[in-house]
């Protein structure tokens, strides 16, 4: 079961031996307490520390809250006396008083609610247990992230008087110890010995300069204080020290090549830059030239307008005359229409009163027919009396 570093949690093999030295030192450090009983490391990550408390402890439950660290915990450390389980720190699923160690090492800066994890650490811990818990010193890791920015992994983190204070609110005995990579020189025997001495110099230890913080908390009294030294396997200080000179040798040299590299493209981009200038002066010198062109066509456009404005103001004039003289010349032919029609109907009245005289004229002549033709008339005239005929 393989497992990316992403910065949240170390994996063994895929950081440098700087950084995995810090953690083991810490474990290490809690072995010596660790021996015949019954253990949690809570936060365990990868698992690598709850296994090396195991080769001491009576039993060790390694929980963490990610599935993907409890999977490689499990793929990674198979020891009779140990057990990996996915939890939640701040919600610890043990009973009351189940262990007799608990270790949190790089852990409480990780939790929103780390208050609600040192009162869980409380409640599982048997009474004569110890709570081992470490942190970065916030003023040590702040400088020293100064250009990455802050972990985006911490969600709280602590200067050593606050870090005392919560947690001599929950626990009311506390031990508090530095740690620091420091330089040392070591006599080790070619045959390997049982016991080890150590002999530490210098003045006072000062935590606000100290890289790490790590505290033995109990409810009860503690006995004993004693400085503790890890020295990891790989602990030629000077040979490591040549072997990384020459890492760093080697990656002068390619950073000489690459910056060779770069300075050949950097000067094929200036060229092809100062090309680029030059065509876009001319394009610049174009775009003038059309835009003095553009000037010019605009004033003439201009002064059209100006020319159909005054056309239209011309046409608008003579076009209201000959409206005028429309109108006038309608109401003329209005008028002369009005008289024609008075006219003509003048014309029908004579034509009717024609009509009426012309039959009533050949109503007279019927008449007069009829007179004449009537046997009175004709009686009278052969008598001599009446009109003579016609």
């Amino acid at each position: 079961m393989a497992t990316e570093f992403t910065g949240e949690r170390v994996i063994p093999d895929q950081v440098d031996a700087d950084l995995l030295n810090e953690h083991l030192a810490r474990y290490a450090f809690a072995a010596r307490l660790a021996r015949g009983k019954r253990v949690l490391d809570a936060g365990c990550g990868a698992g690598y520390g709850a296994a090396e408390l195991a080769y001491t402890a009576l039993s060790v439950v390694g929980l963490d809250v990610a599935a993907d660290a409890v999977a490689y915990a499990h793929a990674h450390y198979t020891l009779p006396n140990l057990r990996f389980e996915q939890g939640s720190c701040t919600s610890l699923p043990y009973p009351d008083e189940s262990f007799d160690l608990v270790v949190a090492f790089e852990v409480v800066e990780h939790l929103a609610d780390w208050h609600a994890f040192l009162l869980e650490v409380r409640r599982v811990l048997a009474p004569p247990g110890q709570f081992i818990v470490s942190t970065p010193n916030k003023l040590y890791y702040a400088e020293s992230r100064r250009s990455a920015g802050p972990n985006p992994f911490h969600a709280h983190e602590f200067e050593f008087d606050e870090f005392r204070a919560e947690l001599s609110a929950v626990f009311p005995h506390i031990s508090l110890f530095l740690e620091n990579h420091v330089e040392g020189v070591a006599f080790r025997p070619v045959e390997r010995g049982e016991t080890a001495e150590v002999r530490v110099d210098g003045a006072e230890a000062r935590p606000a300069e100290s890289h790490f913080f790590v505290a033995v908390c109990a409810r009860r009294p503690q006995t004993g204080n004693p400085a503790f030294v890890y020295i990891p396997t790989a602990a030629n200080v000077l040979r490591e020290r040549e072997t990384h000179i020459g890492l760093l040798e080697g990656f002068l040299e390619q950073a000489k090549s690459d910056l060779a590299a770069l300075n050949t493209a950097h000067q094929k981009l200036t060229a092809e830059l100062e090309e680029s200038n030059r065509w876009a002066d001319g394009l610049n010198a174009d775009v003038a030239a059309k835009g003095t062109r553009i000037a010019d066509l605009q004033a003439e456009l201009t002064q059209e307008q100006a020319k159909a404005t005054a056309a239209i103001a011309n046409l608008e004039e003579e076009n209201r005359q000959k409206t005028e003289w429309a109108q006038h010349s309608a109401a003329e032919l209005e008028a002369k229409l009005n008289e024609l029609a008075q006219c003509v109907e003048n014309l029908h009245a004579a034509e009717r009163t024609v009509d009426e005289r012309t039959r009533w004229a050949h109503e007279l002549q019927t008449r007069l027919s009829l007179f004449e033709a009537s046997r009175w008339v004709l009686l009278g005239r052969r008598f001599g009396l009446g009109p003579p005929p016609q």
